[in-house]
């Protein structure tokens, strides 16, 4: 059941944060849920020891856990978009 709810809060997440990082019209569903996925790991491994709390990968769906995984998801697509177009937008 975790795994469920992990997919479909990082697909949210992934999704808002491409709506944010505007590159929702590049990427479809799967990418969507692939975003927040990792940006959630990135998050745990870079932003929830600098504003605390844990990352959604662990269980944990409080809102620190949400936003530092949305963070983790705009920081993921911030660096595709500087390799891919030399921007970060």
């Amino acid at each position: 059941m975790t795994l469920l709810l992990i997919l479909l809060v990082g697909g949210i997440l992934g999704w808002l944060a491409s709506i944010l990082m505007r590159t929702d019209a590049q990427q479809g569903i799967f990418l969507n849920v692939v975003v927040g996925i990792v940006g959630a790991l990135i998050a745990g491994f870079i932003i929830t020891p600098l504003i605390g709390g844990a990352p959604i990968t662990s269980g944990s769906f409080d809102l620190m856990s949400l936003i530092s995984s949305f963070l983790g998801a705009v920081v993921l697509l911030a660096i595709v978009n500087l390799f891919r177009r030399g921007s970060v937008r």
